[in-house]
This record gives structure tokens, C-alpha cells and sequence, in this order.
């Protein structure tokens, strides 16, 4: 998910900001419940993002949901990795010194399964790699969790959703148990949003944004969850956005994004959040659960990743 869409959602939350239900507060407020934890890019803060060392990670820790991005190579691989570029998760720099900005769609598959995607993380993930599409999903497949895809920067892949269809349409990963448990597509970009909706209506599909309340019936008719960052999170907000029934009739969910820190978790719980996206999903689900303190988070939080785009 990209920072620069908070921004974008601070003004559009302007609608959204005077929209006020007291009663539906009041009851959020009483009546906190368990959202759903989603594991960011994986268990991100204990194994490098993207990986399936991150599957893993969420998957001991007993984590169902994960979320992941996908994006595409030079030569029209799926691959899963959440920025535009290749420098920050990889070692990209020192394997192609004369390939700079080190986009993803100028290397080949070939090309990016050379590089390291685990040291920058920390030294006991040398080697880890850049998964494919389905080498994710086999992963994701195996440990018996449920994902939370998500198309990153899809205008410079056209196509992208027809391609990844297919892709879990041959994983197995669109028949009705999949579609109905076990799988949502996202994207910050409205159009892509639609494109999935319009190719698979069965596919559960979220909009990664806080559109003004008036904008809601629009977003609905080709989603089912609307996505905000947690700081556009608020009662009323979320009220008014589960007062508008989805794409697939039912009420809108909102899955929040990215809340590492337990006592946001527990607001915007309050708040009456569907689910919780967050680096840390075994400190937020105690936190939400009622379970006593959260767990102390993983020691391998690299700068780099707390510097990333969200």
C-alpha cells in the first residue's frame, strides 16, 4: 500500500468527517468485537516482507489471513513484491550496479531470482528470493491460510487482473470454497477494482481509500470492502460505510491499514472495523481479543521497512 494515497484520503475523509451518528458510536464504543488480522506482506516484522519466509512466519504464529502484492516482470511473469522498484527488499544494487532506477517491469524473471531478498532483513534470511505468483499460493495453499491480494500500481501492468485470475483460476484458487473463505482482491486504483469485479463477479473485492460518504454507492457497485489507512479511521466513518450494502448485497466491510501498535488496534476496533492489517498480527490480535498484554514485537523491524510506503 502507498503513503501517498494517506494524503489523498485526508482530503476525501472531509466528507466523511461530518457525517455524524451518535447512536452508531455509542455502539461501537460498547460493543468492541474481534476484526479479523490480516499479516501485511506476511508476518513483516519477523521475516522480509513478500517472502515465503513471511508466509511461514504468519503461519506460526497462526495467522489465517495474509495479504501480499503483485506486480509483473519484463517478460509477463507474476511475481509478489510490494514496491514499483527492485533496491529496497533486494539486493538488486550490487547484482546490476548499471540498472538504475531497477524498476520491476525492466528485469526478467530470470533476472530477479538471482537477487536476495532476505539479508537487508537480517543475515539469517540470506537467500530468501523473490517469489513468483505461484509460488506464493502453493505456499499460502499448503499452510491452509486465506489471502488478502493485492494489485500494486496496476496502471503499469495492463492486464494485470486478467492474467492474475488465470493464474488462480489454475491454483485452484476460484472455486466456491476459495472465493466464498478464502480470498480478497484489493487496490488502491478504483478502475482496477472494477476491471476484477466486472472479469470474476463472484471474487470478493476491496478499494483501498476513504471515499467521501456521498462517493459509497459508487464504490459499492463493484466492491465489498472499502480500505482505509487508520488514521481516516473513525465511528462514524466506519458507520456510515457498513450503512451501504456492497457489491454482492451485503454490508460494506472496512479492513484498516497498517496498525502495528495496540492501542490503535483496540480504537479502531472500537471503531467497528471488519479487519486489522498489520505487521505485527500476533501484538494485534491479543490486542483485540482481550487476551492480556501483546506480545513484544519482533527485534528485526529493519529502518528500511519502517521507511517504506505503507
Amino acid at each position: 500500500m502507498r503513503i501517498r494515497s494517506i494524503a489523498a484520503a485526508s482530503g476525501l475523509l472531509l466528507g466523511a468527517s461530518a457525517f455524524v451518528l451518535p447512536a452508531a458510536s455509542a455502539q461501537a464504543a460498547d460493543h468492541p468485537h474481534s476484526p479479523v488480522t490480516v499479516a501485511h506482506r506476511g508476518a513483516s516484522a519477523y521475516a522480509p516482507e513478500n517472502t515465503l519466509a513471511a508466509v511461514d512466519a504468519a503461519a506460526k504464529l497462526k495467522i489465517d489471513w495474509v495479504e501480499n502484492d503483485v506486480q509483473r516482470t519484463k517478460d509477463g511473469k507474476l511475481i509478489v513484491i510490494h514496491d514499483t522498484t527492485l533496491n529496497r527488499t533486494t539486493n538488486v544494487e550490487e547484482v546490476f550496479p548499471g540498472r538504475a532506477p531497477w524498476k520491476v517491469s525492466d528485469f526478467t524473471l530470470k533476472e530477479i531470482q538471482r537477487l536476495d531478498a532476505g539479508s537487508w532483513f537480517n543475515p539469517k534470511f540470506t537467500g530468501e528470493r523473490v517469489p513468483t505468483l505461484k509460488q506464493y499460493m502453493d505456499r499460502v495453499s499448503r499452510n491452509h491460510q486465506k489471502l488478502l491480494l493485492e494489485f500494486k500500481a496496476p496502471e503499469l501492468y495492463p492486464n494485470i487482473e486478467r492474467e492474475t485470475l488465470n493464474e488462480l483460476r489454475h491454483q485452484g484458487w476460484l472455486n466456491r470454497q476459495h472465493v466464498k473463505h478464502r480470498l480478497i482482491i484489493q487496490s488502491f486504483s478504483a478502475d482496477s477494482v472494477r476491471t476484477t469485479h466486472e472479469l470474476r463477479p463472484d471474487v470478493k473485492t476491496g478499494f483501498l481509500g476513504t471515499p467521501a460518504v456521498a462517493d459509497l454507492p459508487k464504490f459499492a457497485k463493484f466492491a465489498d470492502q472499502i480500505n482505509p489507512h487508520f488514521g481516516s479511521v473513525n465511528p462514524e466513518y466506519v458507520a456510515a460505510v457498513k450503512a451501504v450494502r456492497g457489491a454482492h448485497g451485503k454490508p460494506l466491510e472496512v479492513y484498516t491499514w497498517t496498525v502495528d501498535d495496540p492501542a490503535v488496534a483496540v480504537k479502531v476496533a472500537k471503531a467497528g472495523v471488519t479487519g486489522i492489517i498489520t505487521n505485527k498480527p500476533d501484538v494485534i490480535r491479543d490486542a483485540v481479543s482481550h487476551k492480556g498484554k501483546p506480545g513484544k514485537p519482533g527485534k528485526n523491524v529493519a529502518a528500511r521497512q519502517v521507511g517504506a510506503a505503507a
